[in-house]
């Protein structure tokens, strides 16, 4: 009858260690951080379009382009009668454009003023609609209205936006 207790026991650990669930295998995380929506610009808006540029219609307007990829910033410089341009200033007209979901979109940033004359940070919507090697087309609103405190006016007509032509390089001598 010993020889049954010492069994007993044993068998009733074996039972109870047979009766516990097994270890669950290990748990492989798979990452559940979203990914980014696919960026979608007009065909040749995705390379780099970092450069000097200078307006189709009125060449006295010259733009440097810097681009890393993501964002490409068009500064405004002062172009000189010798052909030289000067840095922009922080002050200065920009262009700056982000390569989304909903396109190569951003904004014209500058200064407008109020009817009193005041000086006002303003900021036009500004979009690329084509990139090709020759240069740079965007549409931004031509005009804005602004109030005495510097915001969007609550009235007036809507904007109206106008395609812009941004050739590369410096212009033509017999322009």
């Amino acid at each position: 009858m010993h020889r049954a207790l010492v069994t007993l026991p044993l068998g009733l650990c074996v039972l109870s260690l047979a009766a516990c669930p097994g270890k669950a295998p290990p748990r492989v995380e798979t990452s559940t951080a979203s990914v980014p929506p696919p960026i979608h610009v007009p065909p040749g808006c995705e390379k780099d379009q970092s450069g000097d540029y200078h307006h189709a219609q009125n060449p006295a307007f010259r733009y440097l382009g810097q681009d890393d990829g993501r964002t490409l910033t068009l500064a405004v410089v002062r172009a000189w009668a010798d052909g030289g341009v000067e840095s922009p200033d922080a002050g200065s007209v920009g262009i700056v454009l982000t390569r989304t979901p909903q396109g190569f979109v951003g904004e014209t940033r500058a200064t407008g003023f109020s009817a009193s004359g005041t000086p006002c940070p303003v900021a036009f919507p500004t979009e690329a609609v084509a990139c090709t090697d020759a240069g740079l087309t965007l549409r931004a609103a031509s005009s804005t209205a602004i109030d005495e405190g510097c915001r969007p006016a609550t009235s007036g007509p809507a904007p109206v936006r106008q395609e812009q032509v941004l050739l590369r390089g410096a212009p033509d001598a017999g322009r």
